[in-house]
């Protein structure tokens, strides 16, 4: 890039940056930003030094191409400077030589020679053009004049201001030479089929995209990339992260919470996608999670039980038997181990007096000591234990606090540099570090929030090292000020990382895997060390890139396989579960083999009521692989995001899906507060809420009589073997994608759960499933709902809603032949489940009756019309010893009694008894009439239970045709059709 004299003397830049010829010429990004620093000191505003660096990538692209058109065509060059002598005469050497002195080689900005004696050497590299340095010049005039006409570059047009050139033939001479260029012919023989001038080629990538340096360089690199060679082209795309990098250090944090959501399509993971799950333990599918902010949690408890409770040990039992008896068996408490002081300290400084550290900026892995230490946890982990509740920890692999031990002692640990990146950075600030060997400095601009900087500085005050570490970062938002980045491309780094995993593993049999998806290699890469063209995630961080080849040598074997392989091997009965979005969830639990991972898609797609896509994702699942369904864990919010009664209200709508939550295959997950139905979103440096809220009573009780029998049911839900999704057909014809209806079995318990998640009417039939792969044979299969749920084809069948607590009365031959006929409102749920079957004609007499109504009780119903016991056959689970729990303490053994698991047993929530089959009389039928369903809790507006009927018409007159005998089970083969995008399917 060549500058004016006007802009050396005003910025005073160092002679050191040209080469002899006055060219800028920068080897890497550090020296341009030394350029750009001189600029911004005059200036005051910052000068990007990616912007500078891209205006040089530019200028030597230029070059390149020029010495090929010169190559091709060799007297090119001779014939337009004839022409311009011929044109302007004596003008034309006093062009030149005014040109030399604006934008002069050193030795002329020196004063060691003048223009004209420049002007007259002979330039090796010019000897076959015949016109030495002239002709150079005569290329410089036609790039200058190029670069004061590019937009995209005016913000830096006094670097090469051609105003200094009035009062010459300057603007003639130009003219004169792009009229001559644009006549000449052009390079051909490349991929884009191009014939382009010389002229061509300077302004096309101004006109493809005349205000972006970053959409030139792509032009360029498109265009011509096959003429600049490898190693250029490489330089050209390391600009383009530079560029990318730049922007996202201007930009606010990504909008998660209005994110869309792709549909997932369990592809292009860029590394071997084979199958390796992990096996379940029997405990594993049935595990339902709590999470609680432990300090906050601590805080609400010592206000519910009028004490104070500040430590582990001190959480009441009757909390544990509460949780117990709401069917939750794990307890995951955020923030328990040692945080980082200098956490707190930032927050402090921000103006959160109150705050503690946050509970991801870790200190040490020891349990906290104003949380009562290890011997208060073991006394929590046996007695929750006890209850049948296993205890769930953190583990944040991702960074450490940035005054934490390990930053302390093993700095070589983490990401770092030996200069700050960015010139403007600046650490004056007070010294975080508790330990007196070490100084670490955040920062400045953090302080005052008009800068968000990628690293903070660690000192050594014994030795004076200084080093530059990178905050923990996903590329998502600002770093995470209070965190040090450790770096796996060191293989001591992982080792020393799966050892406190295996630590935490000792110690608690459920482990949350913060941020896991940052640590896949393909986003290790792409977040710290990007190949060209893929960087910009992190600021600075591409001029340390490495191809893919260099990295898979850095980083041979994924690091959660080896983790998973590890903690199955030394501490097996170890459940770990990964947070990991991106697209990703697939490929963490089918091949790198983590027990459970988050699900994302449930939460944003049913709040938005984006059904269509959730019916697909579920569905790409099932056709892709069913076991991937069983290992997610949804929930309806957690820490990092909005409120459950924010998102879902605590109507119909709330009930609905947390029904779905409840009853989908999966890991149940519930947020701190959203049973009490708390508005709050506590941060993770709360030590207490800042809100005075008090528990919505009717909400809790509606969780009572709707959705903890269900939790109390997970082993129904929670597998994928006998799981199967339904279309609901509407009776005018097409899919109603605001319908979610599917089933379940385990053994000879039946679950159906329907439910309408929009703000409309509906009705329909549900009838046929949804294909599924079959692992053995690898055909895709869909079954009848009569076949999935196991109905005989002759009788009745009898089942209760746990949604209402009505129940129903169905004829067996017709949802064999039809499916089953179902009316819904705005929002309205079914949770189907204690089927039972009954075969005596008088049951016509009450399903004709009722029309497809729902009663408190079908047996009172038997008794008012006939005056005795109704003869059935219920369905009835296995039976199963109880079993005898091992300790849930790994680290060491704690010696406690066991007690009884306390559970408040419900009518709705009790399995189902046989009833003894009795021969009925005869007996004269009585009109039955219709009882009223239970009503829901005052503060829980719910609508009129909508009857799921069939046509009165075909129930009434319609005669069967009973079989002798059940018939053999058919499954139905279909062809496979892996679903990208939502589609409206035809009408049966």
């Amino acid at each position: 890039m060549l500058t004016s004299r006007a802009s050396r003397l005003k910025y005073n830049f160092s002679q050191d940056f040209f080469r002899p010829d006055g060219h800028v010429v920068f080897s890497d990004l550090a020296s341009a930003r030394t350029f750009a620093a001189q600029i911004t000191a005059l200036r005051g505003d910052p000068v990007p030094a990616t912007d500078i660096y891209a205006l040089s990538l530019l200028d030597e692209a230029y070059h390149i191409l020029l010495k090929h058109f010169y190559s091709r065509y060799t007297g090119m060059m001779g014939r337009a400077m004839g022409m311009l002598q011929s044109n302007l005469g004596s003008k034309y050497d006093l062009t030149l030589t005014r040109f030399t002195e604006e934008f002069p080689p050193l030795s002329v900005f020196r004063g060691e020679v003048t223009a004209s004696a420049y002007l007259a050497t002979k330039s090796p590299g010019f000897g076959d053009l015949g016109r030495g340095l002239r002709a150079a010049a005569v290329d410089e005039m036609i790039l200058i004049d190029n670069a004061n006409k590019n937009p995209a570059a005016s913000r830096y047009k006094d670097l090469f201001d051609d105003t200094t050139m009035s009062g010459s033939a300057y603007k003639e001479f130009v003219t004169h030479l792009v009229g001559f260029l644009s006549k000449q012919p052009g390079l051909e023989g490349g991929p884009s089929g191009s014939g382009e001038t010389i002229t061509d080629i300077l302004t096309a990538p101004i006109k493809a995209s005349p205000d972006s340096l970053e959409g030139q360089l792509k032009f360029v690199l498109e265009k011509w990339g096959y003429l600049l060679g490898e190693e250029f082209s490489t330089r050209i795309l390391r600009g383009v992260d530079y560029l990318r990098e730049e922007y996202i250090r201007k930009q606010g944090p990504i909008d998660t919470f209005n994110q869309d959501i792709p549909v997932p399509t369990f592809t292009g993971y860029d590394y071997a996608e084979y199958e390796r799950y992990s096996p379940d333990q029997d405990w594993m599918p049935r595990l339902v999670l709590m999470a609680k902010n432990t300090y906050v949690w601590l805080d609400q408890l010592s206000k519910k039980y009028q004490r104070e409770i500040k430590n582990l040990n001190e959480i009441p039992d009757e909390e544990l038997d509460l949780l117990a008896a709401r069917g939750f068996t794990g307890l995951w408490l955020i923030g328990l181990w040692e945080r980082s002081r200098a956490s707190q300290r930032i927050k402090q400084r921000m103006g959160q007096e109150d705050a503690v550290a946050s509970a991801y900026s870790l200190h040490s892995y020891d349990i906290a000591n104003d949380l009562g230490s290890w011997n208060a946890l073991e006394n929590l982990r046996a007695r929750a234990w006890q209850r049948g509740i296993r205890l769930s920890a953190d583990m944040v692999p991702n960074h450490m606090g940035i005054d934490s031990q390990w930053v302390s002692e093993h700095p070589d640990w983490f990401l770092s540099l030996p200069f700050s990146p960015y010139p403007s950075y600046s650490f004056r600030s007070e010294n975080l570090a508790d330990d007196l060997r070490v100084g670490i400095y955040l920062e400045d601009h953090y302080y005052d929030k008009t800068d968000a900087a990628v690293v903070f500085q660690r000192r050594d005050l014994q030795t004076g090292d200084l080093r530059y570490i990178y905050h923990g970062n996903d590329g998502t938002s600002f770093p995470w000020n209070d965190t040090a980045q450790l770096d796996y491309s060191n293989p001591v780094v992982r080792e020393a990382v799966i050892q406190v995993i295996l630590h935490v593993a000792r110690n608690f049999p459920v482990i949350r895997f913060d941020a896991a998806m940052t640590l896949a290699k393909k986003h290790i890469q792409r977040l710290w060390f990007p190949e060209p063209g893929a960087g910009g995630a992190i600021p600075s961080r591409s001029q340390f890139g490495m191809t893919k080849a260099e990295f898979d040598e850095k980083i041979p074997v994924e690091f959660w396989r080896e983790v998973v392989d590890r903690v199955a091997a030394e501490v097996p009965d170890t459940l770990l579960l990964a947070e990991a979005f991106w697209m990703m969830e697939g490929y963490f639990v089918r091949t790198l083999g983590m027990h459970r991972v988050y699900n994302s898609a449930f939460m944003h797609m049913l709040r938005d009521e984006d059904n269509a896509k959730y019916r697909m994702a579920i569905k790409n699942t099932l056709e892709f692989d069913p076991q991937i369904l069983k290992r997610y864990v949804n929930f309806m919010n957690n820490p990092d995001e909005k409120t459950a009664v924010e998102q879902f209200g605590k109507g119909d709508k709330y009930f609905g899906i947390c029904t779905v939550l409840s009853t989908l295959p999966g890991l149940p997950m519930f947020g701190h507060g959203q049973v009490e139905g708390f508005s709050e979103k506590y941060g993770m440096e709360f030590r207490r809420p800042k809100w005075e809220e008090t528990p919505d009573e009717g909400l809790m009780q509606a969780h009572d009589w709707r959705i903890f029998p269900l939790l109390h049911r997970r082993s129904l839900f929670a597998d994928v073997e006998n799981f199967l999704l339904f279309d609901f057909y509407h009776v005018s014809g097409g899919v109603d994608e605001n319908v979610f209806a599917y089933s379940n079995r385990l053994n000879d318990e039946r679950g159906l759960v329907i439910y309408h998640n929009v703000f409309a009417d509906t009705k329909g039939w549900i009838k046929t499933s949804s294909a599924a792969l079959e692992k053995g044979s690898g055909k895709f299969i869909q079954r009848d709902l009569a076949e999935g749920i196991g109905l005989p084809k002759v009788g009745y069948v009898i089942f209760k809603d746990y949604a209402t607590q009505l129940e129903y009365i169905r004829s067996c031959a017709e949802i064999w032949e039809k499916g089953m006929y179902v009316e819904l409102g705005a929002y309205q749920c079914h949770a189907f489940m204690d089927f039972r079957f009954v075969y005596e004609a008088e049951w016509k007499t009450i399903h004709d009756g009722l029309n497809g109504a729902g009663v408190p009780s079908l047996q009172a119903e038997w008794k008012k019309l006939f005056a005795v016991e109704e003869p059935v056959v219920e369905e009835q689970p296995a039976k199963k010893k109880r079993a005898v729990r091992k300790p849930a303490v790994k680290k060491a053994a704690v010696k406690a009694k066991s007690t009884k698991k306390a559970v408040v047993k419900k009518k709705t929530a009790a399995a189902p008894k046989a009833v003894k089959k009795m021969s009925a009389p005869k007996a004269a039928a009585k009109k039955p009439t219709k009882a009223k369903a239970k009503p829901a809790s005052s503060a829980v507006k719910e609508k009129k239970t909508k009857t799921v009927s069939t046509s009165k018409k075909t129930a009434a007159s319609k005669k069967k045709t009973i079989p002798d005998k059940k018939p053999a089970t058919k499954k139905r083969v279909v062809k496979p059709s892996v679903k990208k995008t939502v589609s409206k399917k035809k009408s049966k």
